[in-house]
């Protein structure tokens, strides 16, 4: 497999602190070629501390001879527009979450890469960091006998001025799409992608417009089984995932987050009492871009890409609605 040529779309804190890097560190697999900016500044400065070269646009870079994916960290609102750029110039895309504002921007969109055959990917790390491997060994493995209840809660305290792009409705902020996105996809995993959201919450910052914190109660459509999900800014920080079973429960508190040196500690308690895991650190940057690169040469699918996307997008939809009801 061919080196491929990457290029990152805007100066987003997590492209800066964690995506660039990995991919540096990746050298067998990519050659990162430049970020983008609308402020060539901006785009100059961290070209220099990297070692990459800088665009004044976000089209000079998509336009760039030879490239062959972007990553792209924008704002929600702008995430639809620069992936169909993106994919009309034959470009694969791993983009932040959430994908898109709107679930039918979603669809379109994941249609339009497949009928390019081109990957798409939808950014939660998380998926490939080995802890979650672990849980599931261990929920498979029947030591907390049948799943009973599913929890997760993802939020922390608040954002640092009233001006962050999660505070503007117009950027397509708000804590759903940021920090519930991570329960909801979690949720997938261990429900199945079969459920539905039967009841939800959604709190307002009335100034802004934008929703700061909330919930919802999944269930399976075809299953006895639940979940109960919890995000959201101003919050106290948690980042957990509880598995009640049968037998026994699961818990660990950094599941969506846990940095490179970060060794994850899973707590399993049974009428044995209670063990405590350690388990190893892991960079679960890297992975998710070694599953990008393994995606886009066919080894692994596309199509199970494109359908997590748009059932990502349907049980916000969903969640949306439920809270308005």
């Amino acid at each position: 497999m061919n080196k491929l040529n990457i290029g990152i779309l805007g100066c987003a804190n997590i492209a800066i602190r964690s995506v660039i890097p990995a991919t540096l560190n990746l050298k067998k697999h990519f050659n990162l070629v430049g970020i983008a900016s609308r402020d060539i500044a901006n785009a100059e400065k961290y070209a220099q501390q990297f070692g990459i070269q800088a665009f004044g646009s976000y089209q000079a870079l998509i336009d760039y001879t030879n490239l062959n994916a972007v990553y792209i960290p924008l704002p929600n609102s702008l995430h639809a527009e620069w992936i169909e750029k993106a994919l009309a110039q034959n470009l694969h895309v791993l983009v932040e979450k959430s994908l898109a504002c709107d679930y039918e921007d979603v669809v379109r969109l994941n249609k339009l890469a497949e009928k390019k055959g081109l990957a798409l990917i939808e950014n939660f790390q998380f998926r490939f960091h080995s802890q979650l491997a672990k849980i599931k060994e261990i929920v498979t493995s029947g030591k907390i006998g049948d799943v009973r209840c599913f929890k997760s809660s993802f939020g922390f305290q608040g954002l640092p001025n009233e001006n962050d792009i999660r505070y503007q409705k117009a950027l397509g902020g708000g804590a759903l799409l940021d920090t519930g996105a991570y329960p909801l996809k979690i949720a997938q995993i261990f429900l199945g992608e079969s459920i539905e959201v039967v009841a939800a919450n959604l709190n307002y910052m009335p100034k802004k417009e934008v929703d700061i914190w909330g919930g919802a109660y999944l269930k399976q459509k075809n299953g006895e089984l639940f979940g109960e999900l919890a995000f959201g800014f101003n919050n106290f920080y948690q980042c957990n995932v509880e598995i009640w079973g049968s037998k026994g429960k699961l818990y660990t508190n950094r599941i969506f987050t846990a940095p490179p040196n970060f060794e994850p500690i899973l707590e399993i308690e049974t009428a044995e009492g209670k063990e405590i895991l350690k388990l190893s650190a892991d960079n679960h940057f890297e992975n998710m871009l070694i599953h990008f690169y393994k995606t886009i040469n066919g080894f692994e699918d596309k199509q199970a890409e494109y359908k997590q996307n748009i059932n990502q997008a349907r049980l916000i939809n969903e969640l949306k609605i439920r809270a308005n009801e």
